[in-house]
């Protein structure tokens, strides 16, 4: 991450963001470049340099492949003790324990859990939501910064210019109510604005502002995105970010300045 990558923003700038609609259902191997290009299209709008693309985590799973059939799971001793203390079935519990590589939170059959990925949430992003299927479930894209790359590669080189893109997910906060998207998967844009060291109109330097500008960025962009109105793509236009190849792994703490493992 640059050292101070804020001195290479300008803040303060009008930004726009709004949502692409009529994409439709997803499906396992869709190209996702074309679908939100055409639904672009039928907007009248278009995807111009400096464009920052936000694509839910749903879409990209399903387009991936990243689905179960719970009809394929057999529950283990600990996913039904699970499921008993909970409101899941049981073969839920035992997709979530498959996805994670610790359990952080356990408590009447919440579980948060720290993810392959790395990430630490709930259910391990294991999701019931926006899926056709009774029985079937979304994971997490196994590697969300390369799923961002990929299509940030295929849209660039498809219409010549540059833009970003970050992979959204929604994710709950401790001691806070509500839940806010955070960035999963990010391509071409520092995901951190490091103001260490720099004064402020005091005169004071600023010794510990980190900013998540990739969180803040996918939070906006769910706004006008919504949880039920099946509209999984928005494009932020306006914001000068600074463009990096860092990921969304660098959002992730290191654990010996972690106060909370």
């Amino acid at each position: 991450m640059p050292d101070n990558p804020s001195k290479e923003i300008t803040l303060g700038n009008e930004i726009r963001i709004f949502p692409v609609s009529g994409i439709g259902e997803i499906q396992p191997g869709a190209d996702l470049a074309a679908l939100i290009l055409a639904a672009l299209a039928k907007q009248q709008e278009r995807l111009e340099s400096g464009d920052i693309l936000v694509v839910t985590q749903k879409i990209v799973s399903k387009a991936e492949g990243s689905l179960i059939d719970l009809k394929q799971i057999t529950p283990s001793a600990f996913a039904q003790t699970l499921a008993a203390q909970g409101h899941k079935d049981a073969r839920y519990y035992e997709v979530i324990l498959q996805q994670s590589q610790r359990i952080v939170k356990m408590d009447r059959g919440i579980l948060i859990t720290e993810t392959a990925q790395g990430w630490i949430c709930a259910n391990a992003g294991v999701d019931e939501s926006n899926v056709n299927g009774a029985e079937m479930v979304t994971l997490l894209p196994k590697n969300p910064d390369q799923s961002a790359f990929d299509l940030r590669k295929t849209l660039n080189e498809s219409l010549k210019i540059e833009v970003a893109v970050i992979i959204s997910d929604t994710f709950g906060r401790p001691w806070r109510e509500g839940q806010v998207n955070v960035a999963i998967g990010v391509a071409g844009l520092e995901p951190l604005s490091n103001y260490k060291g720099v004064k402020d109109t005091y005169g004071f330097t600023l010794q510990a502002s980190l900013l998540a500008v990739a969180d803040e960025l996918a939070s906006a962009a769910e706004l006008v995105m919504g949880k039920i109105d099946n509209i999984p793509v928005a494009i932020i236009r306006g914001y000068a970010y600074a463009p990096s190849e860092s990921g969304a792994k660098a959002l992730l703490r290191d654990p010996k300045f972690d106060l909370f493992r």
